[in-house]
This record gives C-alpha cells, sequence and structure tokens, in this order.
C-alpha cells in the first residue's frame, strides 16, 4: 500500500510544479508535499519538507 502513496505523491509534484513560477512558491509547496508525504509513509516529516523545498526550489 504504501507505493500507491508514493506513487500518489510523486504524482501530485509532477502536477502542481510547472503551475507555479518563483522559487518560493514552488519550494514552499514541495515542502508541504514533501512534509505530507513523510507523514503517509509514517517518515521524518522534517526530512521530508527539507527534502521537498530543496526539489521545489531547483526545479524549473
Amino acid at each position: 500500500m504504501p507505493s500507491i502513496k508514493l506513487i500518489l505523491a510523486a504524482g501530485s509534484v509532477a502536477l502542481l510544479a510547472g503551475c507555479l513560477s518563483p522559487e518560493g512558491e514552488r519550494a514552499a509547496v514541495g515542502a508541504g508535499i514533501g512534509a505530507v508525504g513523510a507523514a503517509l509513509l509514517d517518515g521524518n516529516v522534517v526530512t521530508g519538507a527539507a527534502i521537498g523545498a530543496a526539489a521545489g526550489a531547483l526545479t524549473n
């Protein structure tokens, strides 16, 4: 079951990444999605938020 959640989280990130323009917005959304994804997968929420923020800021 965790693989379905991971696929849904990755799909959400891909869809939202194209909608946001400034790096700050992408970083904020990435942090939120990373935190939620980590919580769903019983991981470290802070680490998930940090990874999501970095991925969102670097996505172009």
